[in-house]
């Protein structure tokens, strides 16, 4: 009897494979917040005559943070950046509550989210830098 509920123990425990299920929720939590950001960023736009925030980088992916410096990692095919682009004055508490942070990001000043504008269409991307399984979340608008 012990070793029937012990296969059937092992047999459940591999089907929920819990580290699976926690990087799913952390990846639906990081589309969540990607779309709150772009949200956020045309919502600004809309009281603004359709101006995005002006310093949205054009060239590359930038990371959101709320600091000068400790942005440096590398976000999707991007380059590491250096600095971060703080976007805390123009979408909160008005178009936003709080910038969010990613689900397994440490540091208080960044949010593990990249930014990026399209010179030619000025449309806005926004990039989560630490998807897990695989997944590549990224949207444009």
């Amino acid at each position: 009897v012990i070793a029937i509920l012990t296969v059937l123990f092992a047999l459940t425990i591999i089907a929920v494979n819990p580290a699976r299920q926690f990087a799913l929720a952390d990846n639906t939590q990081r589309r969540s917040d990607v779309n709150a950001l772009l949200n956020g960023v045309y919502q600004y736009a809309a009281d603004n005559r359709g101006a995005l925030p002006a310093f949205i980088p054009s060239t590359s992916t930038q990371i959101i943070g709320s600091a000068a410096s400790g942005c440096n990692i590398t976000c999707g095919a991007s380059t590491t950046q250096v600095t971060c682009l703080n976007l805390y004055a123009n979408l909160v508490p008005t178009y936003l509550a709080d910038i969010p942070k990613d689900p397994d990001a440490t540091a208080s000043t960044t949010s593990r989210y990249g930014v990026a504008k399209s010179s030619a269409s000025n449309r806005i991307t926004i990039t989560a830098c630490d998807a897990e399984l695989g997944e590549t979340i990224s949207f444009t608008r």
